[in-house]
């Protein structure tokens, strides 16, 4: 599928696109295909990429910065104790959902084929599965 189309598709705008595509593509994570019938593939199995390879190709490497006391470097005021563990609850999520898990459709029954989710669209069925998230201990919800 070329840029142009997957942007409509997303309702993004093409430079947009194609500058994540572009930072994706220097990443690794995708192979840029040119020509007529040109696009981007995955480089890899989508279950080898996980969202914090994609987040961090686009964003750079997430680093929890938080405050030391000097006198006691394994002291942190409350609120940066706080932002530790979201970082680290973040990570979590991140290393722990792959592409491949989220290209699963959950399809809620009688809503066969229909679907407003934006990732959604004509000819992502033969990269996805049309059934509910019910590995890894991923909630579904």
């Amino acid at each position: 599928m070329s840029p142009r189309v997957l942007a409509e598709r997303l309702e993004c705008s093409v430079s947009y696109l194609s500058k994540t595509l572009a930072l994706l593509t220097r990443a690794g994570i995708l192979e840029s295909v040119r020509g007529a019938r040109g696009g981007v593939l995955l480089r890899k199995d989508a279950s080898e990429i996980t969202l914090q390879h994609i987040v961090e190709a686009c964003q750079g490497v997430l680093v929890g910065n938080h405050c030391r006391i000097k006198s006691a470097p394994d002291v942190t005021c409350g609120y940066h104790s706080a932002m530790m563990d979201i970082y680290g609850a973040t990570m979590a999520a991140l290393a722990r959902w792959s592409l491949a898990d989220m290209m699963v459709i959950p399809v809620q029954p009688g809503l066969e084929g229909v679907s407003a989710c934006k990732m959604y669209f004509q000819g992502c069925e033969r990269h996805c599965t049309n059934t509910r998230i019910e590995t890894k201990g991923k909630d579904t919800e």
